[in-house]
């Protein structure tokens, strides 16, 4: 696969999961210093790794979430929330992920991480 496939097939991969709305914010943002990466972004994170078959987006999206709140990466993490949701996680599911992370992250990561997924979901229902 080229490059310039990779980047059309992570674009789409990435407006999937992430929506149109948040892609376009990306996309109008970027300029001359941070254009290689956006492209970095798209080709490698959602070109290459959210189009393989070995993991389907529900689970690449549980595995996110958990990376993203033991990191404490809380506005990713927050726009994967979102994410999850759209690839079928309810919010149910995404708390027990949470859970997960509370006994192999620790209880301040998962402490956190219910906090911004819960103020995210609230605004879903807004």
């Amino acid at each position: 696969m080229t490059d310039q496939q990779r980047h059309d097939a992570g674009m789409t991969v990435r407006r999937q999961v992430l929506g149109d709305a948040h892609v376009d914010r990306a996309v109008a943002g970027t300029d001359e210093f941070t254009a290689d990466f956006q492209d970095l972004i798209t080709r490698y994170a959602w070109g290459e790794i959210w189009t393989r078959e070995g993991l389907d987006r529900r689970t690449r999206s549980c595995i996110t979430l958990a990376v993203l709140a033991t990191l404490h990466h809380d506005e990713e993490l927050a726009m994967h929330v979102r994410a999850a949701r759209r690839n079928g996680l309810t919010p149910a599911e995404i708390g027990e992920v949470l859970l997960q992370v509370a006994v192999y992250a620790g209880v301040p990561a998962a402490n956190r991480a219910f906090k911004v997924a819960q103020e995210t979901l609230r605004q879903e229902v807004e």
